[in-house]
């Protein structure tokens, strides 16, 4: 199965935008529909299919930003919502003798429903600064660069935190959708990652794999904050256990397990995604890890990003208002979680 990159819609956009405000094309309205036998392509294939050189780079710069939207499948969905049957308990199966029948029994399934949200904005230039200050760098490609990184952040800081009952307008995030079994607490009132000793640290990781195990299909990315990262990075060196490589962009990625530990830095507000602020027990200073498996479709278990008509990006010129250019961008965009697809390690500590 194909990984469907969200960020190669958001990268063509950016790089349509600089040949838009550049005059080597002016469409009013730009479309991206992701279709292939999966119904997307991947980012890697966006890349290779384009024809222009400063296009094929803006792919890869967002490619290299995201470690999110550089993986995550983007399932495309007809309408405002996606609906689908969760199973719940399988029908009955036995062996049977010689002419006799079987008991019949049915499975149980739920039906579940996710709908989009609008992601997206506008960026306006003022006709002054777009004419005097564009002779090295065009200030509309640059405004509307800065714009899809924007949707970007917003974008990854949902995926963990999103809250539609706090915010109707965003979707839930993981730690909105994760309860029950796929939610491990690594001890009553934190755990550290390091320790005093060998055991304490073998403690933590026995933890880590306990979360691990909750994934179905097991874990294709683990998520945490650099600080967390950090103590695991100290605690393998002690245990005289390291793994890291560099992916094809050059870019340095560390794994536990053959699993990619992956950072997602701050909000719009400059504030961690994955804080180091949440309660557990007697602590108010720990943090969670994320382990998910990623999925094309709702047949899988996994975690898929979820859209109608790709990214859109509507160059509106001059508005009547005042004297500016706007380029607008809306994304109609939502997650699912297919069954046991991700899990969240709760109460770590930075120590």
């Amino acid at each position: 199965m194909q990984i469907i990159v969200i960020v190669a819609v958001l990268a063509v956009i950016a790089a349509l935008a600089l040949a838009i405000s550049r005059g080597v094309a002016r469409p009013k309205l730009f479309m991206l529909v992701l279709l292939d036998e999966t119904g997307a392509i991947s980012l890697a294939e966006a890349a290779t299919l384009s024809e222009d050189a400063l296009q094929q780079g803006v792919i890869e710069t967002f490619i290299y930003e995201s470690f999110v939207l550089d993986r995550i499948p983007l399932l495309p969905i007809e309408g405002n919502a996606y609906a689908y049957n969760e199973e719940l308990t399988l029908p009955g199966a036995a062996f049977r003798a010689v002419n006799t029948g079987y008991t019949e029994s049915t499975g149980t399934v739920n039906q579940n429903t996710e709908t989009l949200s609008i992601l997206g904005g506008d960026a306006d230039v003022d006709t002054f600064i777009q004419q005097t200050r564009s002779n090295i760098n065009d200030q509309r490609a640059v405004q509307t660069t800065m714009k899809v990184k924007a949707a970007v952040i917003q974008y990854q800081d949902a995926f963990i935190n999103g809250d539609n009952t706090a915010n109707p307008e965003e979707f839930d995030g993981l730690i909105n959708r994760l309860t029950g079994g796929q939610v491990v607490v690594a001890a009553t009132n934190g755990l550290a990652v390091v320790g005093a000793d060998d055991d304490a640290r073998q403690l933590f990781l026995d933890r880590l794999d306990e979360m691990m195990d909750q994934v179905a299909g097991g874990a294709q990315a683990l998520y945490m904050n650099e600080a967390i990262r950090r103590r695991i990075r100290q605690s393998a060196r002690r245990l005289q256990y390291w793994e890291r490589d560099r992916d094809e962009f050059g870019r340095v990625v560390e794994f536990y397990n053959g699993v990619p530990m992956l950072t997602l830095g701050d909000d719009l507000a400059g504030a961690l995604i994955l804080p180091l602020d949440e309660t557990t027990g007697s602590s108010s200073v720990t943090s969670s890890i994320y382990a998910v498996h990623f999925t094309g479709n709702e047949s899988e278990a996994g975690v898929t990003a979820l859209n109608n008509g790709g990214i859109q990006v509507k160059d509106l010129g001059e508005i009547d208002a005042s004297p500016v250019l706007r380029t607008r961008i809306e994304f109609f965009c939502g997650l699912a979680v297919f069954g046991l697809g991700a899990a969240r390690l709760t109460g770590v500590l930075d120590s």
